[in-house]
């Protein structure tokens, strides 16, 4: 197993579920990581037809609300990130889009908090993201610089309204993930 793809191997092994959905996720992405080298998007949209993805759920210190970004290809309100480049660590890949899509640097989770395996939607649907949901703390006042070539628009929500809204506006797992944030981080 190449040396970059057993470090995500043992990621994702010492990731705990939250709920059963992402047991079955965890258990298909660690036998889809056994299988193959060829976990890295090479060439866009979707070569390979599945590849990893790190997510990065910017959370405000303070209220606990998260920033999201309406994303023009998956017309969805998403937490920002992209895809892991061949040979990075997903976790350099969190640190890395938040910097290049909000334009600030920040602290981001050591570990990932959660995991999904995904069929995408919208302009560039049809391929499979597994992706790694990181956290960054970054203060709500913090100045951002938001990639305005993939977001219409970015915004920051509390844990209420994400719950009270339409899911069909967000990432389908967005609720689950809701769940597995732990509670300082919910602002409670």
């Amino acid at each position: 197993m190449r040396s970059t793809v057993a470090a995500v191997h043992d990621v994702v092994t010492r990731l705990e579920p939250a709920d059963n959905l992402e047991g079955e996720h965890r258990g298909h992405a660690l036998g889809w990581l056994r299988s193959t080298d060829d976990v890295f998007r090479r060439v866009k949209p979707a070569e390979p037809s599945r590849h990893l993805v790190s997510y990065v759920v910017p959370v405000d210190p303070d209220g606990g609300d998260m920033l999201l970004v309406e994303h023009v290809n998956a017309g969805l309100w998403l937490p920002p990130g992209g895809h892991v480049e061949v040979d990075e660590d997903p976790y350099e890949t969190a640190a890395r889009e938040i910097e290049e899509e909000l334009g600030v640097t920040a602290p981001v989770s050591a570990a990932p908090l959660f995991l999904t395996v995904t069929e995408t939607v919208g302009v560039d649907a049809g391929h499979v993201d597994v992706s790694l949901w990181y956290t960054a703390e970054i203060p709500r006042d913090r100045p951002l610089r938001p990639d305005t070539g993939e977001f219409h628009s970015v915004r920051w929500w509390s844990r209420d309204e994400i719950v009270k809204s339409d899911p069909a506006l967000f990432d389908p797992h967005l609720g689950r993930f809701l769940k597995k944030l732990p509670n300082a981080e919910r602002g409670r």
